[in-house]
């Protein structure tokens, strides 16, 4: 567990999953991306089924959730889901506003890439939105590479998602 203080808040980064865990990063999901991108309420109910199939199938041997917390307070997280022996997917990367910039968003990415390469995944893939160039270019800066798009229009606008791969 990394521990360190910034802006008087004690920060934690933790991976135990706790009993309404999931259910935040799903509201902070909905929040976020309404209030940043214009998404509509499809999204929540799109992040809600990614979660429901991931409790589907989580093992703890291969999928991992991070928690960043502000005194006690869950302010973000990031996920690595195994699909394979040599396959894993980044997930649910998110920050609340407040608390970006400080070098927080870093750690938690750091750490779920650290994870695959204890977990010995050769290949990392997500999926994201190309209005989200703050997250693409941390993802472009440790080597991740652009493998496709597509046209969306699920979430009340049309997007575009992106398909990201790194090998490791």
């Amino acid at each position: 567990m990394n521990d360190f203080a910034k802006d008087t808040h004690e920060i934690s980064i933790r991976h135990a999953l706790r009993s309404g865990d999931v259910g935040y990063l799903i509201h902070l999901h909905g929040w976020i991306y309404s209030q940043e991108c214009g998404y509509n309420h499809t999204f929540e109910g799109y992040v809600c089924k990614t979660f429901s199939e991931f409790f589907d199938h989580y093992d703890p041997n291969k999928d991992r959730i991070w928690f960043a917390e502000a005194d006690g307070e869950i302010i973000g997280a990031i996920a690595i889901i195994g699909h394979s022996p040599v396959e894993a997917q980044l997930r649910w990367f998110i920050l609340h506003p407040d608390y970006r910039g400080k070098g927080i968003g870093k750690i938690l990415y750091k750490e779920a890439l650290n994870y695959c390469r204890e977990k010995h995944y050769k290949k990392v893939f997500l999926a994201t939105t190309q209005d989200q160039q703050t997250a693409i270019r941390m993802y472009l800066k440790e080597g991740f590479k652009k493998v496709s798009e597509s046209k969306n229009e699920s979430w009340g606008k049309a997007l575009i998602e992106e398909i990201y791969e790194l090998m490791l």
